[in-house]
């Protein structure tokens, strides 16, 4: 969307008066710890446009608890883990994720390294473990289950993950007031005091869910963040999408009528599975077993699972299979709403896959997307094209949030990783904001020249004028022992080539001596063997033979030099003084890798991570930077938004 199309939010919900009066707003995430609560400036707008617009306030816990791509299962228990491209590679978190001051989900992956020509297979050898903390996201930490089939989030107990969620935010937390300086450190303590103390008085009601503590502290979260009083609702995915008799007929279930009706449920699945063709991640309907449709019920202590319908039975794919059972093929979603609360009762949820939730939700409701969120959407738009079916459009939000962070007096201790980037340590927040992008494009140029420096004297040279220092007095060693080495190369070629030369002897003798020792057994059996021989055929006898014992002699000759000269070769690449220049060279080669490796992350870091946030800041950011409130208002106030059509 370009920036022309972009408008202020106060207008965007002027146009929502006409596209979708009465529609509710819905913010919708899994957690409120990172940048759903800045969806509290869109409160705020509709108080000052005095619309009577609802707005949603969402927990999305009908998904799975998210789950370690890979390692030891360990049922009922939940940990907190870093992201980065080896032994986390592929990790998803969303119930409980956080991302402390200047922190994104950004990888650094190992193909940007070997890109940017960093030989990591070497420094993995001499660093083992080195490549884990390198790739790692910077500032960002997810929550996930140990379990070997993660439950539902609706259904984890608090008591499961309080001691995680909390030590994680208290992570997040402290880091973000380690970025601080002066007296603003000292008033982010406070304001982080008196989040935690919020927070711990309501995770103190017995029995809470994870979903239930979420939803008691959207409120909570939303005016701390904005320091405002807010008008808003809250609800979760099990309340809105509960499924029975009497909800069933609510538009938000209209979608699913199209794949439950057996008339129109072929065409229906046809269509979902054109929509998502091509799609990493999502999988055609077939996958899901036979008579499988693109929406899943939780039932209330058994699970979640897929639905598939068949002529006279349906099975819910629940860890433990269930089934209903009809006698005709279903014709409504009100038929498959009353067989479900027969069997299952009335508190049962029916929630779309990633691709027709959407449908669902956004048949009654506007959601509230930040830019960036949700790769699903343009599935969803494609099946509703090819199905027909009218769906509101989506607010979407894009934050210019560092650029915004000018109007804050604050002084900024920058982390470890983006001081190259930067060249300080500390500097006050509008000198932040003014340079954020400049400095992102820097080093996305500094990353690009990288690439062209494949060999090591080429990186040794670019330090040594990109840094000069010890780099200076580096690279002067460097070539010292290039110089070194390079005489050495010269006497182990000159030794090479001697033994190439006795080689081609060797082997020449060796033909020499074949022709010989024939030449002694033919002359032997035609003129010697049972035959009186004449002086004249002896005496050629023994010049044959003479000729035969010079060439084993030379041959003899020739193998002793070869020794000699292997001898020499030997002795000159293990010198002590030769093993000890390789060394050298070797660390320095290794010095400036190192070096290489540490300007790829913060490169990364300071231009796609930093880049990242500021589409997605975690919202609790900005009471704690700038107590006074600006910075929140005036990322708000200056973000921009558009409607993004979904049919």
């Amino acid at each position: 969307m370009s920036e022309s199309d972009c408008k202020s939010i106060r207008d965007v919900l002027g146009e929502l008066d006409q596209l979708a009066p009465g529609s509710p707003l819905l913010a919708l995430g899994q957690t409120i710890f990172w940048d759903e609560p800045m969806k509290a400036g869109v409160v705020q707008a509709i108080k000052k446009n005095g619309s009577d617009r609802k707005f949603i306030a969402g927990i999305h816990d009908t998904d799975y608890f998210a789950k370690l791509p890979s390692g030891k299962h360990r049922k009922g228990k939940f940990q907190a883990f870093p992201h980065n491209d080896t032994t986390t590679r592929g990790l998803w978190s969303a119930a409980g994720e956080f991302s402390t001051l200047f922190g994104s989900e950004t990888v650094v992956t190992r193909e940007l390294y070997q890109h940017a020509g960093l030989r990591i297979n070497r420094l993995e050898q001499e660093r083992p473990g080195f490549i884990d903390e390198a790739t790692e996201a910077y500032g960002w930490r997810g929550i996930v289950s140990l379990d070997e089939a993660p439950p539902v989030t609706a259904e984890v107990p608090l008591s499961q993950i309080k001691q995680v969620l909390f030590s994680t935010l208290d992570w997040a937390l402290d880091e973000a007031i380690e970025r601080l300086c002066g007296q603003a450190k000292v008033a982010a303590k406070e304001l982080a005091d008196e989040l935690r103390t919020q927070l711990c008085e309501i995770a103190d009601e017995p029995g809470l869910t994870v979903s239930e503590y979420y939803q008691r502290l959207v409120k909570a979260v939303y005016e701390f963040c904005a320091d405002a009083r807010l008008n808003l609702e809250t609800a979760t995915t099990t309340q809105l999408l509960q499924f029975n008799r009497a909800t069933c007929s609510l538009p938000r279930f209209e979608i699913v009528d199209r794949f439950v009706n057996h008339e129109t449920r072929s065409e229906s699945c046809r269509a979902y599975d054109e929509a998502i063709h091509g799609s990493a991640g999502l999988y055609e309907l077939a996958r899901f077993g036979t008579g499988a449709i693109p929406f899943d019920l939780v039932i209330p202590g058994v699970g979640r699972g897929t639905i598939r319908l068949g002529n006279r039975g349906a099975v819910i794919m629940t860890p433990k299979p269930q089934f209903l059972s009809y006698k005709q093929p279903l014709k409504s979603v009100a038929e498959l709403a009353g067989l479900i609360e027969d069997k299952f009762g009335p508190n049962c949820t029916l929630v779309g896959k990633a691709v027709t939730l959407i449908g669902m939700l956004a048949r009654e409701h506007v959601f509230v997307f930040h830019e960036g969120a949700s790769s699903y959407v343009k599935h969803s738009r494609k099946l509703h094209q090819l199905l027909n079916f009218q769906a509101n459009p989506i607010l979407r939000i894009r934050y210019d949030t560092w650029s915004a962070l000018g109007v804050c007096c604050s002084w900024l201790n920058l982390p470890e990783v983006l001081q190259p980037a930067y060249g300080t340590e500390e500097l006050c927040a509008p000198s932040f904001a003014s340079r954020w992008r400049d400095v992102a494009k820097e080093q996305r140029e500094l990353l690009q020249s990288l690439t062209t420096l494949r060999r090591p004297v080429q990186l040794i040279e670019f330090l040594e004028k990109r840094f000069g220092g010890s780099w200076d007095c580096l690279a002067k060693d460097y070539v010292g022992l290039q110089g070194r080495l390079s005489k050495l190369n010269e006497q182990l070629a000159a030794l090479k080539s001697d033994r190439r030369a006795v080689y081609a002897e060797i082997k020449r003798l060796k033909s020499d001596r074949i022709a010989a020792e024939k030449a002694k057994g033919d002359h032997f059996r035609e003129f010697i063997f049972e035959k009186e021989a004449s002086a004249e055929k002896l005496v050629e006898r023994e010049r044959l033979a003479s000729v035969l014992e010079d060439v084993i002699h030379r041959m003899s000759e020739a193998h002793v030099q070869m020794k000699h000269l292997s001898k020499l070769q030997e002795s000159l690449v293990k010198d002590p003084e030769i093993l000890r220049i390789h060394e050298r060279r070797r660390s320095i080669e290794l010095e400036a890798e190192l070096k290489r490796a540490r300007m790829i992350r913060s490169a990364v870091v300071a231009s796609s991570g930093l880049e990242a946030s500021n589409r997605r800041p975690s919202a609790w950011w900005f009471r704690l930077v700038c107590p006074d409130g600006l910075w929140f208002r005036e990322t708000v106030e200056t973000a921009q938004c558009y409607l993004e059509p979904m049919s």
